[in-house]
Protein backbone atom coordinates (compact mmCIF):
# COMPACT_ATOMS: atom_id res chain seq x y z
CA UNK A 1 0.00 0.00 0.00
CA UNK A 2 1.38 3.80 -0.48
CA UNK A 3 1.89 6.46 1.68
CA UNK A 4 -1.07 8.12 0.87
CA UNK A 5 -3.45 4.73 0.33
CA UNK A 6 -2.18 4.09 4.19
CA UNK A 7 -3.51 8.07 4.72
CA UNK A 8 -6.42 7.76 2.95
CA UNK A 9 -7.26 4.48 5.30
CA UNK A 10 -6.51 5.82 8.14
CA UNK A 11 -8.25 9.46 7.82
CA UNK A 12 -11.25 6.87 6.90
CA UNK A 13 -10.93 5.19 10.27
CA UNK A 14 -10.49 8.51 12.08
CA UNK A 15 -13.89 9.92 10.82
CA UNK A 16 -15.74 6.70 11.27
CA UNK A 17 -14.88 6.98 15.45
CA UNK A 18 -15.17 10.85 14.90
CA UNK A 19 -18.89 9.80 13.70
CA UNK A 20 -19.78 7.07 15.97
CA UNK A 21 -18.81 9.78 18.72
CA UNK A 22 -21.42 11.86 17.49
CA UNK A 23 -23.98 9.08 17.05
CA UNK A 24 -24.21 8.47 20.72
CA UNK A 25 -23.79 9.84 24.58
CA UNK A 26 -21.78 8.11 26.69
CA UNK A 27 -21.70 8.45 30.54
CA UNK A 28 -18.54 6.04 32.24
CA UNK A 29 -19.81 4.11 35.11
CA UNK A 30 -17.22 3.99 38.07
CA UNK A 31 -17.52 0.30 39.12
CA UNK A 32 -18.09 -3.24 37.38
CA UNK A 33 -19.68 -4.22 34.33
CA UNK A 34 -21.95 -6.51 36.40
CA UNK A 35 -23.18 -3.32 38.63
CA UNK A 36 -23.45 -0.89 35.58
CA UNK A 37 -25.95 -3.43 33.70
CA UNK A 38 -27.62 -4.22 37.28
CA UNK A 39 -27.92 -0.29 37.56
CA UNK A 40 -29.23 0.23 34.19
CA UNK A 41 -32.17 -2.45 34.31
CA UNK A 42 -33.17 -0.93 37.56
CA UNK A 43 -33.32 2.59 36.03
CA UNK A 44 -35.43 1.24 33.07
CA UNK A 45 -37.44 -0.48 35.41
CA UNK A 46 -38.08 2.14 37.78
CA UNK A 47 -39.54 4.33 35.38
CA UNK A 48 -42.25 1.72 35.02
CA UNK A 49 -40.98 0.67 31.27
CA UNK A 50 -40.48 -2.93 30.14
CA UNK A 51 -37.20 -4.58 29.33
CA UNK A 52 -37.87 -6.65 25.65
CA UNK A 53 -35.00 -8.11 25.53
CA UNK A 54 -31.36 -7.51 26.82
CA UNK A 55 -28.82 -8.53 23.58
CA UNK A 56 -25.47 -10.02 24.37
CA UNK A 57 -23.49 -8.02 21.81
CA UNK A 58 -20.04 -8.32 23.60
CA UNK A 59 -20.08 -11.85 23.74
CA UNK A 60 -21.82 -12.52 20.20
CA UNK A 61 -18.80 -10.58 18.80
CA UNK A 62 -16.30 -12.61 21.09
CA UNK A 63 -17.88 -16.01 20.27
CA UNK A 64 -17.68 -15.26 16.20
CA UNK A 65 -14.41 -13.46 16.01
CA UNK A 66 -13.06 -16.48 14.61
CA UNK A 67 -15.31 -17.34 12.42
CA UNK A 68 -15.53 -13.59 10.57
CA UNK A 69 -11.66 -13.60 10.21
CA UNK A 70 -10.62 -11.21 13.43
CA UNK A 71 -8.52 -11.91 16.19
CA UNK A 72 -9.88 -8.31 17.63
CA UNK A 73 -11.44 -8.40 21.04
CA UNK A 74 -13.46 -5.13 20.89
CA UNK A 75 -15.31 -5.42 24.32
CA UNK A 76 -14.96 -7.69 27.83
CA UNK A 77 -18.51 -7.44 28.06
CA UNK A 78 -21.15 -5.72 26.22
CA UNK A 79 -24.79 -5.61 26.42
CA UNK A 80 -27.86 -3.94 24.75
CA UNK A 81 -31.27 -3.41 26.73
CA UNK A 82 -34.13 -3.14 24.27
CA UNK A 83 -37.45 -1.33 25.67
CA UNK A 84 -40.27 1.13 24.52
CA UNK A 85 -42.71 3.37 26.12
CA UNK A 86 -45.91 3.13 25.46
CA UNK A 87 -46.72 6.85 26.22
CA UNK A 88 -43.29 8.10 24.37
CA UNK A 89 -43.95 6.27 21.58
CA UNK A 90 -47.10 6.70 20.42
CA UNK A 91 -46.43 10.51 20.84
CA UNK A 92 -43.45 10.99 18.62
CA UNK A 93 -45.32 8.21 16.30
CA UNK A 94 -47.99 10.43 16.45
CA UNK A 95 -45.91 13.39 14.85
CA UNK A 96 -44.45 11.25 12.29
CA UNK A 97 -45.70 7.16 12.03
CA UNK A 98 -42.22 6.67 10.43
CA UNK A 99 -40.25 7.28 13.80
CA UNK A 100 -41.26 3.97 14.30
CA UNK A 101 -37.88 3.54 12.88
CA UNK A 102 -36.20 4.07 16.03
CA UNK A 103 -38.14 1.83 18.51
CA UNK A 104 -37.36 -0.43 20.25
CA UNK A 105 -35.10 2.40 22.09
CA UNK A 106 -31.39 1.03 23.93
CA UNK A 107 -29.12 1.58 26.57
CA UNK A 108 -26.21 0.11 26.38
CA UNK A 109 -23.57 -0.86 28.69
CA UNK A 110 -19.70 -1.77 28.02
CA UNK A 111 -16.78 -2.39 29.44
CA UNK A 112 -13.53 -2.41 27.52
CA UNK A 113 -10.26 -2.77 29.33
CA UNK A 114 -12.06 -2.07 32.47
CA UNK A 115 -13.71 0.95 31.46
CA UNK A 116 -17.61 0.76 31.66
CA UNK A 117 -19.49 2.97 30.30
CA UNK A 118 -23.27 3.85 30.02
CA UNK A 119 -25.06 4.96 26.95
CA UNK A 120 -27.29 5.36 23.97
CA UNK A 121 -27.72 5.94 20.33
CA UNK A 122 -28.51 9.81 19.14
CA UNK A 123 -31.92 10.58 18.08
CA UNK A 124 -32.82 12.83 15.13
CA UNK A 125 -34.28 16.31 16.22
CA UNK A 126 -38.16 16.99 16.24
CA UNK A 127 -40.33 14.99 18.03
CA UNK A 128 -37.54 12.10 19.08
CA UNK A 129 -35.84 14.42 21.11
CA UNK A 130 -38.28 13.65 23.74
CA UNK A 131 -37.19 9.86 23.40
CA UNK A 132 -33.40 11.00 23.66
CA UNK A 133 -34.80 12.81 26.79
CA UNK A 134 -36.17 9.71 28.65
CA UNK A 135 -32.79 7.57 27.14
CA UNK A 136 -30.51 10.07 29.02
CA UNK A 137 -32.24 10.38 32.06
CA UNK A 138 -31.68 6.80 32.38
CA UNK A 139 -28.51 6.64 31.59
CA UNK A 140 -27.87 9.91 34.09
CA UNK A 141 -29.60 7.83 36.57
CA UNK A 142 -27.61 4.70 35.86
CA UNK A 143 -24.51 6.24 36.31
CA UNK A 144 -24.99 8.48 39.20
CA UNK A 145 -25.24 11.72 37.24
Amino acid sequence: MTKSGFAAVIAIGLSTNLAAADQATIYPFDGSFEDATFAVEAAIVGKGLVIDYRSHVGEMLNRTAADVGSEVKLFDNADVFLFCSAVVSRKVMEADPMNIAHCPYGVFVTDREGQVSVGYRQMPEGPMQEVQTLLDDIAREATGQ
